[in-house]
């Protein structure tokens, strides 16, 4: 179990891609990560293909100190998440401590709205490619790769890769990882 002792949130909000949740959060599990999850606020929500979850708190309730990590899955729900403020302040502290982000899918949006794109190679949904290079992204069409502390996955068929290079990340830390 190379998680045992790190925390790791994942987000979610209505219309969260089903897959892209609960395959992440199984799998850091699986590794003996501790996963919360974080939404804007704590009311059962449905993925986009009608599978549920629930946020154990909100944005305003955890610290980005207390993370080793955060996780933005894809679907509709990261278009909500931007427009919260206390997301975005959990994302950007996460960032700014050097800790990993990992973003897949339309989850990019999220990372765009924080601010922490600019100058990184990132991919994701086709249908945000012009966001991410609008933001000062450069777009690189691959499945899943890390770039300094940011993993990026594409969409749910490249799940599995996206999930080994995140479980590899958090299992390494990031350069310029401060808690």
């Amino acid at each position: 179990m190379r998680l045992e002792g790190k925390k790791v949130a994942v987000l979610v909000a209505d219309g969260f891609e089903d897959l892209e949740y609960w395959v992440t959060v199984m799998r850091l599990q699986e590794e003996g990560a501790e996963v919360v999850t974080v939404g804007p606020d704590t009311e059962p929500v449905s993925g986009k293909n009608a599978l549920t979850a629930q946020a154990d708190i909100t944005a305003d309730e955890v610290d980005a100190v207390e993370l080793d990590g955060i996780v933005v899955p894809g679907g509709w729900a990261p278009d909500k998440l931007r427009r919260d403020p206390g997301i975005l302040d959990l994302v950007r502290g996460v960032h700014e401590r050097g800790k990993v982000i990992g973003i897949i899918c339309h989850g990019g949006l999220v990372a765009i709205s924080a601010g922490i794109v600019d100058g990184s190679r990132a991919t994701g949904s086709l249908g945000i490619k012009d966001d991410l290079q609008n933001a000062g992204a450069t777009w690189v069409d691959e499945a899943a790769f890390r770039e300094g502390n940011l993993v990026w996955g594409r969409v749910v068929p490249d799940i599995p890769d996206f999930c080994r290079e995140l479980v590899a990340a958090l299992a390494a830390g990031s350069p310029g990882y401060t808690s």
